[in-house]
This record gives C-alpha cells, structure tokens and sequence, in this order.
C-alpha cells in the first residue's frame, strides 16, 4: 500500500494528536534526542498546532495508520528558547517559518517522506510570506556513551534541500534523556534555507 501524506485540519487533526504524541515519544527516544518523553506534556505541545491557523501538522499514514508526522509554525509563535538565538542576526523572525520537527517510523525512512513534509512546511512558509525556513537538530558529542556504532548522517538531505548551518545561531533547550534522573540542558543548531 502507498504511504499517503497529508495536512491535518481541524477533526482530522485533533483525532491525531494522541498519535502524534504517541510518535514523537517513540521517536525522539532514539539517537540523537534520548528524550524520555511524557504523553501529558506532549499533548500540551500539539495543542498549539490544533489552535494556530498559521500553523501545520502533516501526517503519513500506512493505510489508516499514522506512520509519521511534521510540524511547522511561525518562528514568533514558537518558544522563546527557539526565538531567542535569532536576536544576535539581522534576520526578524517574522520573515522566518520555523520546521519543529519530523517523526517518521524507522521502517518508512528512506521512501521520500521525508521531502513531502519538507515540501508541505516550505508551501505553508510561501503562502505566509515567508522569506526564510528553519528548523534545528540537537547537537551530541561524538563520544556521547548512548551513542550508536553506526549513524547516519541527516546532514547531506537537509543540504541537499537547500538548507545550510545559521552560523553561530543555537538554541538551548532542556529535556529529560532516557539515562539521565533529571533535565538538563542541550544545545540545537539551527539550519536554514532561503524561499
């Protein structure tokens, strides 16, 4: 069966919520986020996704089963920590259309999702005005204990999309790692790429 994606609006989109959670939770548990996730947290999260026209939430579906998702919002409308690190550039951050993230299942990487929801966010980020697109990937040390013999690199698909490393544009963000009793502190380099 074909992967379908598409944008979630309005029922459709708040009937995913749970599942997306349920995603981001599996997920971002793996290599590079460890991220000891918490449904109750994560459906706070989304709520803003449901309640933001101005925002998007893209899920893949295997039949009728959310296999991945992506969202995308206003850089303005995102978390201060995510905004913050712009303050030091010439850039306004309403001229940016922030990507938050991608969840794809595992056995589903490798198909083209990927670049439909690259594809969806960038569309949303034109039809705003947009004149920038971002998003950023947690940064771990090479001799991090958890990390894998083996990773693959996302690098050459997000230059292969255009996007670029914002020079000294970093985020700080806290989460709890599935090794770790409590937060701490984990810096984000942004990526970006001209419409």
């Amino acid at each position: 069966m074909a992967i379908e994606t598409r944008v979630l609006r309005g029922n459709s989109l708040s009937e995913a919520l749970d599942d997306v959670a349920a995603l981001r939770i599996s997920v971002f548990r793996d290599w590079p986020y460890l991220y000891d996730g918490d449904k109750e947290y994560e459906r706070r999260y989304l709520s803003v996704y449901a309640e933001n026209s101005d925002a998007i939430l893209i899920g893949a579906f295997d039949g009728e089963r959310l296999i991945g998702a992506a969202t995308g919002t206003p850089l303005e409308d995102h978390a201060d920590d995510f905004a913050a690190p712009f303050a030091e550039t010439s850039l306004a951050l309403e001229d940016v259309f922030y990507c938050a993230e991608s969840v794809l299942l595992p056995q589903y990487r490798g198909r083209g999702i990927g670049h439909a929801f690259f594809d969806a966010r960038e569309d949303k980020a034109r039809a705003l005005g947009r004149k920038f697109v971002a998003f950023c990937g947690v940064v771990r040390p090479q001799t991090h204990p958890l990390r894998p013999q083996t990773v693959r690199s996302l690098e050459p698909f997000w230059r292969g999309r255009g996007y670029e490393p914002l020079s000294d544009v970093v985020a700080q963000f806290s989460w709890k790692d599935i090794d770790e009793k409590h937060e701490t502190e984990k810096p984000l380099q942004f990526w970006i790429k001209s419409l």
